[in-house]
């Protein structure tokens, strides 16, 4: 992701999270810890073939343990394997970042995003009460170890030269 990412990124962010979206200075700080030599996040987007930003991720790392900060995917976009895609990325990145382990929270509520995380071997760890403000929703909290990032629907990580619908991911 790149500064001219954001408001494409924010678009789709409102759209998804209207009651929960991230702020622009979110993403503006978010960014600025993921350049140079002492890097701790990896921020991406997807784009269609026509340059549209329909899907975007970041991970955070310290200390050995990733985090998942965000991941999401633009409704027309949802079953085309897209969100498997880009959390593949983030596990890459969290191998990258020499990441013993990955976190990440999600919606209870968000049955879509939980099983794509239980297939890719997150498991609930926890549950963080009102963690989604201000709608107060409630959070799991999921694991896994960081390791080979791979769909367990294709058994490989996906070839972003041969991604379907024309999407190609980029940081």
């Amino acid at each position: 992701m790149r500064w001219w990412d954001i408001e494409p990124v924010l678009e789709l962010e409102r759209e998804l999270f209207p009651h929960d979206a991230w702020s622009p200075a979110l993403f503006w700080s978010e960014l600025a810890h993921a350049r140079g030599p002492h890097a701790t996040r990896r921020y991406l987007v997807a784009e269609d073939g026509a340059g549209r930003v329909v899907g975007y991720g970041g991970l955070a790392a310290a200390g050995g343990t990733g985090d998942v900060q965000t991941i999401a995917a633009a409704r027309d976009h949802w079953g085309t394997g897209l969100g498997a895609r880009l959390l593949t990325a983030l596990l890459t990145a969290a191998t990258d970042f020499e990441c013993h382990e990955v976190l990440l929270e999600v919606r209870v509520d968000n049955d879509r995003a939980r099983r794509l995380y239980e297939r890719f071997g997150f498991e609930t760890i926890g549950l963080r009460r009102g963690y989604y403000q201000p709608g107060n929703v409630d959070a799991l909290v999921m694991r896994r170890p960081a390791g080979p990032a791979q769909d367990p629907a294709t058994g490989h990580a996906p070839d972003p030269a041969t991604e379907p619908q024309g999407t190609t991911t980029h940081g």
